[in-house]
């Protein structure tokens, strides 16, 4: 067989070609059927095999479905862990919110901090309550003092402060010498400092999420415990 030979093949006598022709010519329609296939069906089967393992993997193995579904497997098999750790955490906020003051006891805390000092021998030159700065169940509420003392009164003040029952703070501390109508102090030290504390909120202040409510006026106003000088 020869390339002429298939040029002159009669197709409308198939049956009567010699059977190389035959068998070449069979093999071009496998061939042929082969590459249509191939086109037609098997190349859209192979993409959108590759479109689902890409959506169960994800591009980096983690991401997709699969990992999705891990995830998710691995939370439901610690659940109870979860639950236990909640449980724990809202034992621990109800006890700090024990230890913060109502509304009617601020007056009280404020001037335990200011008695505070003055058992020390401290000199109160400002107590000033700011403005209450409300969050979900607490209020915080920022006081500026400044004292006048010596060293070791500034810190057994200090000292006592951290002890009080209920949460108190020193913050934003600066100790310099202390001066009066321009004119130092001796002996004499003075610390400026915010103490801040906290109150827990009444059940009226509590506002549903996604609602504001005006913040509060400062506790007392302008006026702080006796015995404190406000500047």
């Amino acid at each position: 067989m020869d390339l002429n030979d298939l040029r002159n093949i009669d197709f409308k006598n198939v049956g009567e070609l010699p059977l190389a022709i035959k068998a070449v010519l069979l093999l071009a329609i496998l061939l042929g059927v082969v590459f249509l296939g191939a086109a037609l069906v098997w190349k859209p089967m192979l993409d959108e095999l590759e479109q689902v393992r890409t959506e169960e993997w994800g591009p980096d193995k983690k991401s997709g479905l699969r990992g999705t579904f891990e995830s998710k497997l691995a939370l439901a098999a610690n659940l109870e862990g979860y639950k236990q750790q909640l449980k724990e955490a809202e034992q621990k906020s109800n006890i700090l919110l024990q230890q913060l003051p109502d509304k009617s006891q601020m007056d009280g805390l404020l001037a335990d901090i200011n008695q505070a000092g003055i058992g020390r021998g401290l000199e109160f030159e400002l107590f000033k309550p700011g403005q209450e700065k409300p969050s979900a169940l607490y209020a915080e509420l920022p006081i500026t003092i400044r004292v006048l003392g010596n060293y070791h009164e500034l810190g057994a003040f200090a000292a006592d402060v951290a002890k009080m029952p209920r949460i108190v703070t020193l913050e934003n501390i600066a100790i310099g010498a202390a001066t009066k109508d321009a004119k130092a102090v001796p002996g004499k030290l003075a610390m400026d400092a915010v103490a801040r504390t906290y109150r827990a909120l009444d059940k009226s202040e509590i506002q549903p999420v996604g609602k504001k409510k005006a913040p509060p006026k400062p506790a007392g106003g302008e006026k702080g415990p006796a015995g404190a000088a406000h500047k």
